[in-house]
């Protein structure tokens, strides 16, 4: 019965149709502070929602303070885990939240984030693999944020390190694999062929351009890829509901991202 929970709920945060999501995340507050974009949470909320985002993701402030009291709907995936940017070590997340909990306030799927590569990997492979049973026991979909990052690891976008994450957080139970991109069609395809479970794409640190954006989403589409989970590309846009509104005509409708540029005018 705990299967028919996560179908149910994934098509809360994934369109039944495409089978694809553009999820934007708002959980930055916890590790950078209140940027800018994020200062008025709600206000954002209603933005992406009017242009079309499937979901939104952060911590249990976001449900508390900016989802579902206001304007409209939209699914909410609740991080788990959190770190600081004073942390002597912020790539080692640690749990801040439980599966349980996420019920309890009506999430719609849960997130991890784990760094793979980090002196503290095996820490958040435990984290991983304990928070997976509990929502294969409820029937909570996971959503997995998986990166090569750490003293090691030379390039967190090499196809190869970018592949092992992906793949790792499909073994062990996750439903949405949220990575890097590689940085072009083919690389990304391997991404994507070597993983069980769909694959979004992270927009990581602003990025220079709205046509760099709405490039990457569309080649990581044309890849195979399952959609995009971006923040501070969408949030600090000039008009963050027209840059969803672009991003959903390349994620569900099939423009490419010279038709899609035509949302931002």
């Amino acid at each position: 019965m705990s299967q028919i929970g996560k179908v149910i709920r994934l098509e809360r945060i994934m369109n039944r149709d495409t089978k694809k999501t553009i999820i934007v995340p708002m959980d930055h507050g916890v590790t950078l502070g209140p940027l800018p974009g994020l200062i008025n949470m709600s206000d954002m909320v209603n933005k992406v929602a009017e242009g079309g985002a499937d979901a939104v993701l952060g911590h249990i402030g976001l449900p508390l303070h900016g989802h579902r009291a206001y304007g409209q709907d939209i699914g909410l995936i609740l991080h788990l885990m959190g770190s600081s940017k004073l942390s002597p070590n912020p790539n080692n997340k640690v749990q801040v939240m439980t599966v349980e909990e996420a019920l309890i306030i009506g999430a719609d799927a849960v997130s991890v984030h784990i760094n793979i590569g980090d002196e503290n990997e095996g820490e958040m492979m435990i984290i991983l693999g304990n928070v997976s049973r509990k929502c294969m026991k409820w029937g909570m979909p996971l959503v997995a944020m998986m990166y090569p990052r750490g003293k090691i690891v030379e390039s967190e976008h090499d196809v190869e390190a970018v592949k092992l994450v992906a793949r790792i957080g499909s073994e062990l139970g996750a439903d949405i694999i949220k990575t890097n991109y590689t940085g072009d069609i083919d690389s990304f395809k391997e991404v994507v062929e070597g993983c069980q479970a769909p694959v979004v794409i992270a927009g990581g640190p602003k990025i220079e351009t709205q046509d760099d954006i709405l490039r990457m989403v569309w080649e990581a589409i044309q890849a195979g890829g399952a959609g995009a989970s971006m923040g501070r590309n969408v949030f600090q846009a000039p008009n963050p509901t027209k840059m969803v509104r672009a991003l959903h005509r390349i994620v569900h409708e099939g423009w490419n991202a010279d038709e899609a540029k035509r949302e931002l005018k």
